[in-house]
């Protein structure tokens, strides 16, 4: 079969590629190991997760503030089957919808493992039954998968990834979580919220690392308020599946006592690499950097008509970053001149309070010796957080000096998620922090701290602190 596109891997990246493929009038085909489309976001990551985040929410919230609210119902129960069939109903939704998409684009869809036989032949194999398709450019999508610890192995029963730790048939009575990461922390909070004994065994010196130091502090003072344990700056020496518990045993980086901590289950979550197996690069020549394929500014490999996106190159793994990646070779190929600000490609963890981040953090402008200022507000000074009872967290703005260019927007509250695509909007047209502060913001909202933030940064002069 020719095409002139063949697109392998159907997640965020690779499904939103090929159907940008489509609209630009290419005849496309999609390329997928596993029976259902959506890769692992719609199957085993973002979707999932999220369902099950909102439902131990709402747990949470009947069993300690529906009172307040005046809502006088018996101590409710956590019926984990229900959650995991309920989480299991939304993948579905979503899973399908791909299909839908695929079939409204006229994308042909072949399931099975793809591999190259040469750079313009893909040879897709499924339960021994082979199909060789021909295309004039290849899309590589093939994501990432859990990275296990080198010397404890997932067993899929007690010592489990982000994967396993979506389909637990009971509420643990001790989970520990190696590593304080976005995964970690997500999926911790949710069987937290639902009664589970939570201990994070992270190595370096702060949660969520990545993101602005403030943001990980700000996380780790709300999820203590859920019973969650910390042990930060601590390097896991040995995980051992017991039969009835595992045993974790850690000791500080910088020297001192070791700990050794037991439980029932033991997620460990200290990244994802990327996923290349069966592919068979080495029949057109391409060598992997580190686990990942090299490209170019423009996503092409070294070989002319082969792209990659997404987990598989560099950069931060995340859905909605393979989705413009995806976009951005598309149009490429289609004779456009796209381009992707990486700096303003936004960071969201999805715990309660949620965490949003975008641009720079203020570590990274101390690093670069770059003049700034910083402006905070925190929602406890907010009218529609105090309505909402949702009083964890702040917003922080970083502006230049000098020109009071924003340079990076950390949000940790209620909503987070959803704000931030503001402050992206804001950065990409060059704001400056008094840019927002004079704009209009609706009375109450949570946005209002983003504005208070804002007018912190240019002249320290918060109307509402």
């Amino acid at each position: 079969m020719q095409y002139n596109v063949v697109v392998i891997g159907s997640g965020p990246g690779g499904y939103v590629a090929a159907i940008r493929c489509a609209q630009l009038g290419m005849k496309v085909a999609i390329v997928e190991k596993y029976n259902t489309l959506g890769g692992t976001c719609l199957n085993v990551g973002c979707i999932p997760s999220k369902a099950l985040l909102d439902s131990s929410e709402h747990f949470h919230n009947a069993a300690h503030t529906f009172k307040e609210h005046g809502i006088d119902i018996n101590a409710p129960k956590v019926n984990i089957g229900q959650m995991i069939k309920r989480k299991g109903d939304v993948v579905k939704a979503n899973v399908d919808g791909i299909a839908y998409l695929m079939k409204k684009n006229k994308i042909d869809v072949h399931t099975g493992v793809g591999s190259f036989v040469d750079k313009n032949t893909i040879k897709v194999t499924n339960d021994g039954k082979e199909t060789t398709l021909t295309a004039e450019k290849v899309i590589i999508a093939t994501g990432s998968k859990p990275t296990p610890l080198p010397f404890a192995a997932f067993d899929k029963k007690k010592i489990i990834s982000s994967t396993e730790a979506l389909e637990l048939k009971e509420v643990p009575k001790h989970m520990i979580v190696i590593g304080g990461g976005v995964i970690g922390m997500e999926l911790g909070s949710v069987y937290a919220r639902i009664g589970a004994k939570v201990t994070v065994v992270e190595f370096l010196d702060s949660l969520i690392p990545t993101m602005d130091g403030t943001m990980g502090k700000e996380l780790q003072k709300a999820t203590k308020k859920l019973g969650m344990d910390f042990y930060l700056g601590h390097k896991v020496t040995a995980v051992e599946n017991k039969g009835k518990e595992v045993i974790v045993k850690a000791e500080p980086k910088n020297g001192g006592a070791a700990i050794e901590l037991k439980g029932d289950y033991c997620l460990v979550s200290i990244g994802r690499r990327p996923y290349t197996d069966g592919l068979g690069l080495e029949k057109v020549g391409i060598e992997l950097d580190k686990g990942k394929i090299p490209v170019d500014d423009h996503l092409k490999t070294k070989v002319d008509n082969i792209y990659a996106i997404g987990d598989v190159v560099r950069g931060a793994m995340l859905a909605h970053k393979a989705e413009e990646e995806g976009v951005m070779v598309a149009e490429q190929m289609a004779g456009q001149k796209p381009h992707i600000n990486y700096n303003l490609i936004p960071g969201v963890v999805y715990t309660w309070p949620e965490v949003a981040s975008v641009g720079y953090t203020e570590e990274q402008l101390k690093e670069q010796g770059r003049a700034y200022k910083t402006g905070s507000f925190p929602y406890k000074a907010l009218g529609r957080a105090r309505a909402s009872m949702d009083l964890d967290g702040l917003v922080k703005i970083l502006a230049d000096k000098t020109t009071d260019e924003i340079l990076g927007i950390h949000i940790i509250g209620a909503r987070a998620a959803d704000m931030i695509a503001a402050g992206v909007v804001a950065m990409e047209y060059r704001a400056s922090a008094e840019d927002v502060s004079r704009m209009s913001h609706a009375h109450p909202t949570y946005m209002e701290a983003v504005k208070e933030a804002c007018l912190a940064a240019t002249a320290n002069r918060p109307l509402h602190m």
